[in-house]
């Protein structure tokens, strides 16, 4: 069994020699942090979420400073004013968790269509460049490429010279 296997491999690799296949890989992790619609993504990522993010951290700095002040009076405060001031807090943390889910349940899904975006883009250029050059296979996910075979600094730049809407 492993020698009829062996016999295939062979015979496989004589037929690609006398054929010369023509392979190439892409890193997609390099693209989507290196191309401009990459980049531009992030951007208008940044510029929509982090008004929102800044009210957060604002909101969990003033949250630690009423939880500061209320550790400093807490030996002068009657019971009752300090039970209800701690209750005070318990539940504008409670908000302000459910606000940071909030943010971060939308920055994802933001980020995850943006991103969609971008690899869409992105394979369409692969499957350009695949036709134009006549590749026989373009692969996106290896352990291991030499660069003779590397052919991501192409695709950036062919998806940084296409137009937006393509």
């Amino acid at each position: 069994m492993m020698l009829a296997a062996l016999c295939g491999l062979g015979l496989l690799a004589g037929t690609a020699s006398a054929q010369e296949l023509k392979i190439g890989y892409v890193n997609s992790e390099r693209v989507l942090r290196e191309a401009t619609p990459a980049k531009a993504a992030q951007s208008k990522l940044e510029a929509e979420f982090g008004k929102r993010e800044k009210e957060l951290t604002d909101a969990a700095s003033r949250l630690k400073a009423a939880a500061d002040k209320l550790e400093k009076d807490a030996p002068t405060l009657a019971e009752a004013e300090r039970t209800r001031r701690q209750r005070e807090l318990v539940e504008q943390d409670r908000d302000l968790q459910r606000k940071r889910r909030e943010f971060q349940e939308d920055l994802n899904q933001r980020k995850n269509e943006e991103l969609a975006a971008v690899v869409e883009r992105a394979n369409r250029v692969i499957k350009q460049i695949f036709d134009q050059e006549k590749y026989d296979l373009i692969l996106q996910e290896v352990v291991f490429a030499g660069p003779k075979v590397d052919i991501t600094e192409k695709v950036i730049k062919a998806l940084n010279a296409a137009p937006a809407g393509r």
